[in-house]
């Protein structure tokens, strides 16, 4: 059975028509039930499409000239949506034309035109941006805001906990992820009154949700492997995971250093080489590439700018995965399963039971 259209930005990326094309026919090779609507100029896109045949015959083109750039503030790129790749490819989500929508363009301007063309759910105050990292665990985790939202009350971290649950029941088939909050420390007094107010909701909430809530999380346990969902505000998101990639790009410039230092370190790499390959595999970006804009009414997946055609392969499966488990009614679901009763949970907790009385 094939799924809903997957609406492609084709002209987003750093290397724009050629990589988004021979990602999506990587992608069509692996999972035939794919179709998609091709974003972008007509003429790019054909000439691209010679060397995929299979990915033709399962594709429309929607022509439109206009490009996002990465240097086009959010405000700029909302004033010329209706022309680009991008902004077309997110109307055809709200239209119907296609279930879901992958760029690797400009982020911000990715988030402004999805926000304001698709709306956020009914009960969801703020979309957010999710993405799988590696751990030393079995399952990947979740991680959410990654900067959508620099600023949020413990009204919003409660959302991204249910949101980054749903998306965690399908992306690692836990029936009751483990879900956490960034913190400073692991105690109960530690962190902002927002985080201390979110946790109080979530532990009186929890009963009532397909979750295992137990407080806090610390940014060195992250990739540990011993939580699915770790929620955060966008600012301290985005640190952190700035700091986890650039903590991996370290190792990976220290071995290398290391094993090309000497004729006996050379002879250390040959022998360490299988190792040496699956630590690379395990880190390259591309083999997690796909992050999610969970919240909005309709499904948007941000490929990296940067990523090579086996990533954004990876951002299409994420996408028609996502539209595959319904991960948008999956939420609904939820918060229709909570009511508001969450937010009058439990005493005591300021401005909770006042926000939504």
């Amino acid at each position: 059975m094939s799924l809903p259209r997957i609406a492609i930005d084709a002209m987003g990326g750093d290397e724009g028509v050629r990589v988004m094309i021979e990602g999506a026919a990587l992608a069509r090779r692996q999972h035939d039930r794919f179709k998609f609507l091709l974003v972008g100029d007509e003429a790019r896109i054909k000439a691209a499409l010679e060397k995929h045949p299979n990915l033709r015959a399962s594709s429309e083109i929607l022509h439109t000239e206009g490009i996002i750039s990465g240097e086009d503030k959010p405000s700029q790129a909302l004033r010329r949506a209706k022309g680009t790749s991008m902004g077309r490819a997110i109307e055809a989500v709200k239209l119907g034309h296609a279930g879901a929508a992958v760029s690797g363009g400009n982020t911000g301007a990715l988030m402004a035109i999805a926000k304001l063309t698709l709306r956020t759910m009914p009960g969801i105050d703020r979309p957010a941006l999710a993405a799988l990292l590696p751990t030393l665990g079995d399952n990947d985790v979740i991680m959410l805001d990654l900067g959508a939202n620099t600023e949020c009350d413990s009204r919003n971290l409660v959302q991204f906990a249910i949101m980054g649950a749903a998306y965690a029941r399908v992306a690692t088939s836990r029936d009751e992820p483990r879900v956490r909050l960034l913190n400073i420390g692991t105690e109960e007094t530690k962190g902002t009154e927002e985080l201390r107010d979110a946790a109080a909701v979530l532990k009186g909430a929890a009963e009532h949700l397909s979750m295992s809530f137990d407080g806090f999380t610390e940014a060195d346990k992250i990739c540990r492997g011993d939580v699915d969902v770790v929620v955060t505000d966008g600012f301290s998101g985005n640190v952190a995971l700035k700091a986890v990639e650039g903590t991996a790009r370290f190792v990976a410039d220290l071995l290398r250093r290391g094993f090309t230092s000497s004729l006996r370190s050379k002879i250390g790499f040959l022998i360490s080489r299988p190792a040496t390959e699956l630590l690379k595999h395990h880190l390259d970006p591309n083999n997690h590439n796909g992050a999610v804009f969970l919240g909005l009414n309709g499904i948007v997946v941000k490929s990296h700018g940067s990523a090579n055609a086996a990533g954004v392969a990876n951002a299409v499966a994420v996408t028609a995965r996502l539209l595959e488990e319904n991960v948008t009614e999956r939420i609904s679901a939820d918060l229709a399963r909570l009511g508001g009763s969450a937010w009058r949970m439990p005493k005591g907790v300021p401005g909770v039971q006042e926000e939504r009385a």
